[in-house]
């Protein structure tokens, strides 16, 4: 289980590096937040850092890879240009809730655009297909 409690004093924190403070902080945090009888059946609690923009660019790397091999499978290929790939990560990028909002945006902006050209025949199978993005927006074409 994951939890964002905390998450502010984490990102305040982050720059000072005082490990033991930070800890002690969403523990603080966790206490007022659950009844005692939950946290006790908590075998571990890590305090995950804030996602800087160079992780989330890595992230985006591993989505668009694994959107590919789903492609794939479909006899589809995937090329994602470095412009649609920044926008991805700036869109995304959220150091309070960490990657789960690239997660949405590339299922929103990007898988969801993706299948309804698929499913309307504007990529026949077999097809190569583009993403890149002009003014803010994802472009998708045939190669």
């Amino acid at each position: 289980m994951t939890s964002n409690i905390g998450s502010q004093a984490i990102l305040e924190m982050s720059e000072e590096g005082d490990e033991d403070r930070m800890r002690a902080t969403c523990m603080e945090a966790l206490k007022h937040s659950f009844r005692p009888e939950f946290l006790n059946r908590v075998d571990e609690v890590i305090v995950f850092h804030p996602l800087d923009r160079h992780d989330i660019r890595k992230i985006v790397e591993l989505q668009i890879d694994l959107l590919a091999k789903q492609l794939a499978e479909h006899d589809y290929e995937l090329i994602v240009s470095d412009d649609a790939k920044t926008l991805l990560a700036n869109l995304g990028y959220d150091p309070t809730y960490g990657a789960r909002p690239l997660k949405r945006v590339v299922q929103n902006r990007l898988q969801n655009s993706l299948a309804n050209a698929i499913l309307t025949g504007e990529f026949p199978e077999g097809s190569t297909i583009m993403v890149d993005c002009q003014n803010s927006e994802f472009t998708f074409a045939r190669k």
